[in-house]
C-alpha cells in the first residue's frame, strides 16, 4: 500500500465519524432541548524533508521550511454548540423552557451501577402516581426530576393546579387550599468538553469525572441566575439547511478520498504490468 492509499484511508474513517455526527443532528431536529454537535478536523503527523541546506535562502519565508507530506486528517474535537433554541409556546402548566444558555435540569436515571444524576434541557414534565396520595414529577421517559437537594420531586395530596416560576420553583395549589413549594434542581455547566450523550436526550459525565468541577448547582442565592419560561418548550438549535450543506460537503470529501484510492490502485497496476 502506497502513501496515497494510507492518507486516504486514514481520512475516510474520520469523515465517516463526521457524517455520523451530522446524521445525529438531523435525526434530532425536532427533539426538545437538543443541542447540536459540530466536528472539527486537525492534521495527523507529517513527515518533513529539509531540502534547503542554506538557511540564508529561506529568510522571509512565510510557509514552513522544507517539504511536508501529511498522512491524513483526524477529528480534533466534537463540540456541543450551546446556542439558545427557539421557544415554542404550549400553554401547558408543566412545560418549561430555559431562556439562558448553559442551564440544565438534574434527572435521576437508573443504570446497571445504580442511580445516577444526568442532565437535560428538555423541560416537558409529567406526573406519575406513586400511591393514592402521592405523585412524582418525571420526564417523558419516566425518569424522576430532582429537586435542589437531589431528591425526587414528590407531590402529596390532591393538586388543583401547578405553576413554575422564573427561578424554577414549582408551586402546587391543592384542592384543600394548602400549597406545596418545591425548588427544581437546576445546574449551570462550566466545562462543556466533559459532557457526553447518554441517550434519551440526556447528558452525563464519563466515569471518574467529578460533577463539582463541571457543573455548579444553582441553589440558595444562586437561583437568581435561573431563567425559566413556563408554558413553553425550547426547540433544538439544529439548522436543517446548514446540516444538509455540511453533509453534502462531507460526502463529497469522502468521494474524493475513495477516488484517490482508486487512482493509486490503477497506478500500482500499471507499474506491476511493466515487463
Amino acid at each position: 500500500m502506497n502513501r496515497t492509499m494510507i492518507t486516504a484511508t486514514n481520512t475516510l474513517g474520520q469523515l465517516q465519524k463526521q457524517m455520523d455526527v451530522i446524521g445525529d443532528n438531523i435525526a434530532n431536529v425536532e427533539t426538545t432541548g437538543f443541542k447540536r454537535r459540530e466536528a472539527t478536523f486537525t492534521d495527523l503527523l507529517v513527515q518533513q524533508m529539509d531540502n534547503q541546506p542554506d538557511a540564508a535562502e529561506e529568510v522571509g519565508r512565510l510557509t514552513p521550511e522544507g517539504i511536508r507530506q501529511g498522512t491524513g486528517a483526524k477529528l480534533g474535537q466534537i463540540q456541543m454548540i450551546m446556542t439558545q433554541g427557539t421557544i415554542k409556546t404550549t400553554d401547558r402548566a408543566l412545560d418549561t423552557a430555559f431562556t439562558k444558555e448553559g442551564l440544565f435540569y438534574r434527572i435521576q436515571v437508573q443504570t446497571k451501577a445504580g442511580y445516577e444524576t444526568q442532565y437535560t434541557r428538555d423541560g416537558a414534565f409529567y406526573l406519575s402516581p406513586l400511591s393514592d396520595n402521592e405523585t412524582i414529577l418525571v420526564t417523558s421517559s419516566g425518569n424522576p426530576v430532582l429537586d435542589e437537594n437531589n431528591e425526587p420531586v414528590i407531590i402529596t395530596g390532591q393538586a388543583a393546579d401547578y405553576t413554575i416560576s422564573e427561578t424554577g420553583t414549582l408551586v402546587v395549589n391543592k384542592e384543600d387550599g394548602s400549597q406545596q413549594t418545591i425548588n427544581l434542581g437546576v445546574s449551570l455547566v462550566n466545562n462543556l468538553q466533559f459532557l457526553e450523550q447518554k441517550g434519551g436526550n440526556l447528558l452525563g459525565l464519563p466515569a471518574g469525572i467529578d460533577a463539582e468541577g463541571v457543573f455548579t448547582d444553582l441553589n440558595g442565592n444562586l437561583r437568581n441566575q435561573i431563567s425559566v419560561q413556563s408554558g413553553a418548550l425550547e426547540l433544538s438549535n439544529v439548522d436543517l439547511s446548514k446540516e444538509m450543506t455540511d453533509l453534502l460537503t462531507a460526502q463529497r470529501s469522502y468521494q474524493f478520498q475513495t477516488r484517490s484510492i482508486s487512482l493509486a490502485d490503477q497506478m500500482m497496476g500499471l507499474i506491476n504490468g511493466i515487463r
